[in-house]
């Protein structure tokens, strides 16, 4: 009888898995620096070649960067690994493609977030509602990337960063644009209390609905404030 050996796993791999599972949920920050060799020692309970092992295997991965003298930091995600910014000129139609990609990839991101946020991720939510008075581009940055953060995925939330950038010269224009049209700002200020709401009870559909609707109707009011001359 012709039996495959059953391959033991390597402690040092399970070490690995543990650090990258850390860094999805949002235990480990992207930039933050592992604790010492001694302290992952006694973290994980195994000895020094393991976690050495596993630090070679992350870096390997392009997962930590191992600065001399300084310790092992947690490496923050390359976007210009998936994009060329050259490629890509705000000027042109792709600004108007890369809105397209928000409207696949936010929902989606809502829908995560409200099955993931964390007490600290609701805290800074809903500061994002005590600046109602100068609500402009930057609120509205950073209302979006903190649910992108509270889907526990830096993948999707370094993305999401890259695609916000990339557009923030027309987002400026489509918020002077709404300052001066107090009928629209109220329903978008609705719109993103209303997805908060929908993320505060956990209820992923709605919170997935609520972002669709959303960024439909921005994209409709932005092709009349932003594009109608292309």
């Amino acid at each position: 009888m012709n039996v495959e050996k059953i391959s033991i796993k390597k402690v040092s791999e399970s070490v690995v898995e543990q650090i990258e599972e850390m860094i999805e949920s949002g235990s480990i920050e992207t930039g933050e620096k592992l604790p010492s060799v001694r302290e992952l020692c006694d973290m994980f309970g195994v000895g020094r070649s393991a976690i050495r092992d596993a630090i070679i295997t992350l870096k390997g991965k392009g997962i930590v960067d191992v600065k001399q003298g300084q310790g092992t930091f947690i490496r923050r995600f390359d976007t210009k690994k998936l994009f060329n910014p050259l490629l890509i000129n705000p000027e042109s139609n792709d600004v108007r493609e890369l809105f397209q990609v928000r409207k696949l990839l936010e929902p989606g991101i809502a829908e995560m977030a409200a099955l993931n946020w964390t007490e600290q991720d609701m805290s800074q939510l809903e500061r994002c509602f005590h600046t109602k008075s100068s609500y402009g581009w930057e609120e509205d940055y950073h209302f979006h990337m903190t649910i992108a953060k509270a889907s526990k995925n830096q993948i999707i939330f370094q993305l999401l960063q890259f695609i916000s950038t990339t557009t923030k010269k027309h987002m400026i224009e489509f918020h002077r644009y709404i300052e001066q049209n107090h009928s629209i700002f109220e329903i978008i200020a609705q719109q993103h209390r209303d997805i908060f709401e929908a993320i505060k009870e956990s209820d992923s559909l709605k919170a997935k609905n609520k972002m669709t609707e959303h960024l439909e109707y921005v994209e409709s009011i932005m092709q009349k404030s932003l594009w109608k001359s292309s």
